[in-house]
Formats: C-alpha cells, structure tokens, sequence
C-alpha cells in the first residue's frame, strides 16, 4: 500500500484530488481491495454506489476515501458525502469514468466508491438478550449467499451474524453488494468451532440448528424460551458432528418435490422469519 493511502492527514474542506491516470499509486492500491489479502493488511474494503456510502457514513463507519465520478460532480449529495470525507480525515478523488470502471470492474459502475475501514464484533461482547436472534454460520463459501443472509437478517431484525470456521470474506466486493448495504447495519462476528462452542456454553442462548437428520419439524420449535442462535450448515456438507451435538434442537424443513435441498441463503431466511413469527406472537401476547 502506498504512503498517500494510509497518511492521509488532516485535510481542508473542499480540498479534492483529480485522478485520471490508472497507474495512479492510490488507484492501484484502492484497485487491490479486491483481494482479501490486501483488504486484511489495509483493515478495509470497498463499497459501491452512493446509497451505500450515505447508510455507512450515517450509520458511524469510518471512511477513508470517497471515490466519484466526473459526471456525478455537482450533485448536493455527492458533495456533502465529499465534506464529511475530508472533515473526517479522509480522501477525496475526482476520477474518470474509466478509473471508476477499473475499480468496480464493471462496464457501467457506479458513479460513486468508499473505500471504509472494517469493522469486526468481539464475540466475547456479544450476550444476546431476551428476544433477540443471532445467525451462526459454519463455513459459509459463497459470496452471494453471505450478503444475501446479511440482507434478510437486517429485513428480519436479527441482532447479528456470527461467521464460524474458514468463511468467505463479508467485506468482499461481491459480498457486499448482494448485502444491499445491510452490512453497515448488521453486527458481524468470527470465530473457530472450538470459540464459538465455549462461547455458546457461556452466553445463555438457545442453538436451533438446520441438519438433514433433524427430527423436529422447524414450525413446532419454541424460538422464545431463550436468545435464540440460528446455526446454519456449509452449503455442501451441512454441519459438522462437532457443532451438531452441541444444538438444542435439530430442525428439518419439510421439503416436497424431486430437490434434496435449499439453497442456504433461502434456508437462513426461512429459518429467520418463523423465529420472528413466533417473538411477534410472544409480543401480541398469543
């Protein structure tokens, strides 16, 4: 990573560097927040579009550079995203439509990039409370899939996502497009199999987990005795006898039809709206 990426400084407001050349050293290195290994050694990752850098910006995340396009110059809300940039100490880039296209990798990208530092849940400072529910995912390798459940779990009102094992990374690109911008919005934890079962033994919580050897029809499971831990399988060989012992329940959709199984992000969402069907019924008072 190149000095101007990280010393960045105090700057005046107003104050915006014009970039046309793709062999600019802070195009390289914004470039190379594609890969998981440059994201890991900066502490950051990119998000796309204007929408999403106002939810992060709004929402407490630290910015380090704000990245728009020529043709989106002018527009009050780019410029105000602009002035809390650089209010914040951050980086403003004015660059071509070619450079945002070399960042984004597409064809017709966004008019707008912030480049965010990470930001990680200790897992030990997570004791879920009384009506809340947590996702627990074992493994989990599909981008898509990881920003879809982040999306349905900030839709369902899920406190948080713990990732358990080897897991694709939430802050990559593709992950955080599919998550639509919830994943400013959603507490995201880690941990190995060892950490997340001596945590779950000392946090009060009720583990459902999805298991093709379920014997308990997932509607007649009890979500509000207990904080509730959703624990969902890897896409291809589900849970592990490790963490499947350690569930409460074992729960089975019930499935018609020719396919064998669910889609994981189409599972979690299942799984995510019936536990909030029965916290709204406890609410009601039913």
């Amino acid at each position: 990573m190149s000095k101007d990426f990280h010393d960045q400084g105090p700057r005046r407001v107003g104050q915006v560097k014009e970039v046309t050349s793709l062999a600019n050293p802070i195009i390289k290195d914004i470039k190379a927040l594609t890969n998981k290994k440059s994201r890991e050694e900066s502490g950051t990752f990119l998000a796309e579009g204007l929408k999403l850098v106002i939810d992060a910006i709004e929402l407490g995340w630290a910015i380090r550079t704000l990245v728009y396009a020529k043709a989106a110059k002018g527009k009050p809300l780019v410029e105000q995203m602009a002035a809390r940039t650089v209010a914040s100490g951050g980086l403003v880039l004015e660059v071509s439509e070619k450079v945002i296209a070399s960042i984004t990798r597409r064809d017709n990208p966004q008019m707008v990039v912030g480049i965010f530092e990470q930001r990680w849940k200790p897992l030990r400072d997570i004791r879920p409370r009384d009506g809340e529910t947590w996702v627990a995912l074992d493994r989990v390798r599909d981008p898509g899939n990881l920003g879809t459940i982040i999306r349905t779990a900030d839709a369902a009102g899920a406190s948080g996502i713990i990732l358990v094992g080897e897991t694709t990374d939430p802050f990559s690109l593709e992950t955080v497009r599919a998550t639509m911008g919830s994943v400013f919005a959603v507490p995201v934890a880690r941990a190995t199999p060892e950490e997340f079962i001596a945590w779950r033994k000392s946090a009060g919580v009720s583990v459902v987990a999805t298991h093709l050897a379920g014997a308990v029809d997932y509607r007649t499971i009890d979500y509000r005795k207990k904080p509730v831990v959703l624990l969902m399988g890897n896409e291809q060989s589900g849970l592990p006898e490790q963490l499947a012992k350690e569930a409460d329940a074992l729960a089975r959709i019930p499935q018609q039809g020719r396919a064998d199984s669910l889609n994981l992000a189409v599972a979690t969402a299942i799984m995510l709206f019936e536990a909030r069907r029965h916290l709204l019924s406890l609410a009601e008072g039913k």
